[in-house]
Order: C-alpha cells, then sequence, then structure tokens
C-alpha cells in the first residue's frame, strides 16, 4: 500500500516569509487532478491572505462539462495591474507503482523537489508568492499599484471552466490587466533559456470515409473506403502548409491514428477512419486550414464526414518593452540571455493575449507530465529571485 502524503497544510507558513518550498510541498500534496481541487486553492488561499491579498473563489459551470474552482487574489487597488496567472491543477500520475516516490508527498530527494505539479506548474506558484513577499518586504515599502494572481484548476483539462470566464468575470467588474506573467515551464533544459511570447495553433480533426460492405472475392459489388482514406492522408502527408514565419516553426500535420474495427480478413469494410493534429502558426486560422481540409479530401473524392476542433488559434504578443523587461530580469539574475519562443503546446495565454500584453516563463520543462516530475530546489529560489526582479523593474519603470 502506498503511503499517504502528508497534510495539504504543512509548510504554508515559510511561503509568507519568501520561501517558496514550503508553499511549494503542500501544494503538490494535494492531488489536484483536473477537475478536482483538493484543497490547492485552499492552501494558496491561506497563504495570499497572509500578504493581505483580497481573496476571490470563482466557481463555474457549463452543461457537459466539470464544475471548476478558481482563485483570483489581488493586491492593492490602482494601476498599473500586474497579473501572475496559473493553475493548480495536475495532470494524472498514471501508474504509481513507477514512481520512484509517492507522486504526492512532495518530497525532496538529493536537492530534487518530487511530485505530481513540481515542474507544472505548482512550483512557478510558489515562486511567484515568495517574490511578492520579499518584494514587499523591501525598505520601500509600498506598491505603486496592483499585483494580483489568476489561478484555475481547469488548465489540464477542457479550459472551459476556468481561466477565459475568470477574464470575463474581471471585464464585467471594470478591473484591467496591464501586463500578464503566465508562469508554464518554458525552460527546455536549464532556468533562463527561453521565454514563450506566443504559442501556435492547433486544430484536431476526425475523417470518416464511407463505403459499403462486401465480399473481399467481389469486389465490383462493395465500395472500398480504405483506398480513398490513404489517399487522403497522403494529401496531408505530402502537404507543405509554410516555411515558418518571423516569429513561428512551419505548420505541421501529425496523423494520429487509423482505424477501420474489421475482425474479417474477408469482409471489405463500410467505413475508414482516421485522426490528426496540426499545430499551425499565425499564416493560419482554424477556419481557413478547414477550407483548405476540405479542398484537399474532395479532390479525392467520394463520401466522407470531418469534424473539425480548433482548440486554440495562433498569437503572438510582438517582443516590446514587456519581454524586454522580462529579458532583462532573467538574464541578471541568471547570466543568461533568454530567446523568445512561440513552441510547444498551447497554454491559457491564448485568452489573456486578448486582454493584455502576456509572456510565459516559468521553471525547466524536462519532467513536466512524466514519471518522477521534479524540479531542482536551487531552480526554485532561482525562480523566486527571477520573479523579484521582473516586480522590481515593473514597477520602478
Amino acid at each position: 500500500m502506498a503511503k499517504q502524503p502528508p497534510s495539504p497544510a504543512s509548510g504554508t507558513v515559510e511561503a509568507s516569509e519568501g520561501h517558496p518550498l514550503g508553499l511549494a510541498q503542500a501544494l503538490i500534496r494535494c492531488p489536484s487532478v483536473t477537475p478536482e481541487d483538493a484543497g490547492a486553492l485552499d492552501v494558496l488561499q491561506a497563504a495570499l491572505q497572509r500578504l493581505d491579498f483580497t481573496c476571490h473563489r470563482l466557481p463555474f459551470s457549463e452543461p457537459g462539462t466539470p464544475d471548476v474552482d478558481n482563485l483570483y487574489a489581488r493586491l492593492g487597488e490602482r494601476p498599473p495591474h500586474f497579473c501572475f496567472a496559473g493553475h493548480t491543477d495536475v495532470v494524472p500520475v498514471g501508474d504509481p507503482q513507477r514512481w520512484s516516490v509517492e507522486p504526492f508527498a512532495g518530497e525532496v530527494i538529493d536537492g530534487v523537489l518530487m511530485g505530481r505539479g513540481a515542474t507544472d506548474m505548482k512550483g512557478a506558484i510558489a515562486a511567484f508568492v515568495a517574490a511578492v513577499a520579499r518584494f514587499r518586504a523591501r525598505p520601500a515599502g509600498s506598491i505603486e499599484g496592483s499585483i494580483s494572481l489568476l489561478i484555475t484548476g481547469d488548465e489540464e483539462g477542457p479550459s472551459i471552466n476556468g481561466t477565459r470566464k475568470m477574464l470575463d468575470w474581471l471585464a464585467q467588474r471594470g478591473e484591467r490587466l496591464d501586463a500578464c506573467l503566465v508562469g508554464e515551464p518554458t525552460n527546455p533544459s536549464r532556468l533562463g533559456e527561453m521565454i514563450k511570447i506566443g504559442r501556435r495553433g492547433s486544430l484536431t480533426a476526425t475523417l470518416r470515409v464511407a463505403g459499403s460492405q462486401g465480399h473481399t472475392a467481389y469486389p465490383q459489388l462493395a465500395d472500398n473506403p480504405i483506398p480513398r482514406l490513404l489517399a487522403m492522408l497522403r494529401r496531408l502527408g505530402e502537404a507543405e502548409l509554410d516555411q515558418g514565419t518571423a516569429h513561428f516553426q512551419p505548420s505541421n500535420i501529425q496523423i494520429t491514428t487509423v482505424d477501420v474495427g474489421n475482425p474479417a480478413s474477408n469482409v471489405i469494410p463500410a467505413e475508414a477512419r482516421a485522426a490528426f493534429n496540426i499545430r499551425f502558426n499565425d499564416r493560419h486560422t482554424g477556419a481557413g486550414l478547414t477550407t483548405w481540409l476540405k479542398r484537399q479530401f474532395d479532390a479525392v473524392g467520394g463520401a466522407y464526414e470531418l469534424a473539425v476542433q480548433v482548440t486554440a488559434e495562433a498569437f503572438v504578443t510582438p517582443p516590446g518593452p514587456f519581454s524586454t523587461l522580462l529579458g532583462h530580469a532573467v538574464e541578471r539574475v541568471t547570466g543568461c540571455k533568454p530567446t523568445l519562443s512561440t513552441t510547444g503546446g498551447t497554454s491559457d495565454a491564448r485568452f489573456i493575449k486578448d486582454h493584455c500584453p502576456v509572456a510565459e516563463f516559468g521553471l525547466v520543462g524536462q519532467t513536466m507530465h512524466k514519471t518522477d516530475e521534479g524540479i531542482a530546489v536551487k531552480d526554485l529560489e532561482t525562480l523566486s529571485e527571477i520573479y523579484q526582479a521582473v516586480l522590481e523593474d515593473y514597477f520602478a519603470a
């Protein structure tokens, strides 16, 4: 039997004193697999209230999706308004027997904080809270502006009852964000390498090609859908959507499954199905790619059905004052000049970009979503120093 993780509440006092490790451990000890909160937002809210943040719990619902709890916390009322965005939900651990530690124990082993969410992204949340505590403890004292945290429990899930609805709630209240830093793990191998200033779009499609069932010995009496499906997929495999843009790598198409579901070798199937994903840059839109797909399949001919889901459009926040400020802070603390990138998957920055300039910077992402997820404790401390430098430079400016 797996040992029980320590109490979620343990260790949170350290965060109020500007040390991120205690809060990171307490958050990891909450098994907040999407859409469950498991006490993670309670732990975070308690730490923020000790720093005099005003906190709002924002549960949202929508038919056909799980209910999700969220947290918005703000310190100060005046502009400029600096927001840190992130999520306390995590992906499942998979087979816990494959972990070398209990996935939700938050143990430190050989200088590495282990546990689901350590990298993505409870560690970054703890680092930001510690940075705020240190920033407020400066001799200068007061903050000329506002700091807030926009924390969802729905980033790893459908992303319906989380950040997007929280932003709508803010707009209805007349609250405006002036800049937002998202704490996703952006660094490929060492802290300080990369800032994300945009993300590719994502389109997932299911293609169903219809035929008619029959005996393989009498193909003239049937209509085999498999050759048409293969021809359609070949067109996708041979297509070059673009050669990249100023801020993006070339768009790519990946076929993820091909399925006929035919148990008999002497039967021509009635249909064949495939699914694929397109990660696209800012030369395309989801609607434009859907039109392009239909042209490709119409050229092959025959009956087919195409179901498309666009989960994100490509976006970029052009390099400017905010990304420059963030880059200078990273370089000052780490000695490494970060590159500005748009690589990787989607994030909630895709919703925030409609409200204010947004960039992403967090921990090293080598173990995110993996067995034995973990982050070096020294990186957690360094990230706190970077976030503190960002706050100092932002409010000084």
